[in-house]
């Protein structure tokens, strides 16, 4: 195995676009730091990483809290050089506006909004005096209009979006690429599956290519990183061909 020369942080390394974001760019040579709420249960995706000879540094994470974030970006900076940065944490609720309590709304915006900006501010620290790097933001069909039921998810990643557009304006002339990322579509994860039984009585089972696969989104990511700084992409929606839009 050769070791790494720079190194990835994955905020928000669930089960499906997390990990799959993960193992995309340990291909690609990456030291990976991941991390979620409940570290213990990246134990599986790190032992899959390390034995296809890539690296994976699995961590217990709250997103929300500071000096937990700038511990986590510190840690990974010092291990090789923080060129990227991804910020995946969901928070995807939907609850009647008369039963959204004010815990649950400011829950959601912790997630969603507060916790992107901690982890972007905490990797420009690290990148901006090297003049380089690439912070990434997972957004939502909620980033851009609101729904029934959405008004905490929504107005949450509204402002996820109004953080990553502010800091590609301010980073971008020193040559950090920050990019939005807008899922419009469900992915194939077993909760989407789950819910389109629920509500519509099916096995769950998609059509060919109905829904995204995870894979396919963290080669998007990875694209995302390879591109020259002369077109970069800020904003970009992703969703499969027989989505309705």
């Amino acid at each position: 195995m050769i070791e790494p020369s720079a190194s990835v942080a994955v905020v928000g390394a669930g089960d499906f676009i997390g990990a799959a974001i993960a193992r995309r760019f340990a291909a690609g040579g990456y030291a990976v730091f991941a991390g979620r709420r409940n570290g213990d249960k990246l134990a599986p995706l790190a032992e899959e990483i390390a034995a296809a000879g890539g690296v994976c540094h699995p961590r217990t994470l709250d997103a929300r809290k500071e000096d937990a974030v700038a511990a986590f970006m510190r840690e990974a900076d010092a291990t090789a050089p923080l060129e990227v940065c991804i910020f995946n944490v969901g928070a995807n609720v939907n609850f009647p506006l008369l039963e959204t309590t004010e815990r649950v709304f400011r829950k959601v915006w912790e997630m969603a909004c507060y916790a992107g900006f901690l982890t972007g501010r905490e990797a420009a620290s690290r990148m901006v005096p090297r003049g380089r790097g690439s912070i990434f933001f997972t957004g939502a069909t909620a980033s851009m209009r609101g729904g029934p039921g959405y008004a905490a998810f929504a107005s949450a990643k509204a402002g996820l979006r109004a953080v990553a557009q502010s800091m590609a304006r301010e980073l971008g002339p020193q040559n950090i690429h920050v990019a939005h990322l807008v899922i419009d579509s469900g992915v194939d994860t077993a909760w989407v599956r789950e819910r389109r039984r629920a509500r519509g009585g099916t096995t769950g089972e998609p059509e060919p290519d109905e829904l995204m696969r995870p894979a396919s989104i963290a080669e998007t990511y990875w694209q995302l990183h390879q591109q020259p700084r002369d077109a970069w992409t800020h904003e970009l929606d992703l969703r499969p061909y027989r989505e309705a839009w």
